[in-house]
């Protein structure tokens, strides 16, 4: 006779032929293992549907409109120039700042 075994809260425990997990309704990890499971029912905030993967890319390239993800290669050397500007200084001067201030307060109402 084979025996059957699944794992419980971590631990495996040994289960008859006749077992039937129970739902992953809910669970924390369910979309993780059903790939286009939390497309199910999706639609754009314009109503078309995008209820699939394939359909969500195919919205998004024919709207021309893209995902967060795509800019994180360019934020992560946005935020290095940033921090380099702040430590090394940029190209504004301190005359730059004070000229500005001074064309501000006599410019004519």
């Amino acid at each position: 006779m084979r025996r059957r075994w699944v794992q419980i809260d971590g631990e495996l425990v040994e289960v008859g032929a006749d077992y039937v997990p129970e739902s992953m309704t809910g669970a924390r990890d369910s979309g993780a293992l059903w790939n286009d499971r939390s497309y199910d029912g999706l639609r754009a905030t314009d109503g078309a549907d995008i209820s699939s993967r394939t359909k969500h890319r195919e919205y998004m390239r024919i709207n021309n409109l893209t995902t967060v993800d795509d800019f994180s290669r360019q934020w992560a050397k946005q935020a290095e120039a940033r921090k380099d500007y702040m430590t090394r200084g940029g190209s504004i001067r301190k005359q730059d700042i004070e000229r500005a201030i001074h064309q501000l307060q006599n410019r004519t109402r």
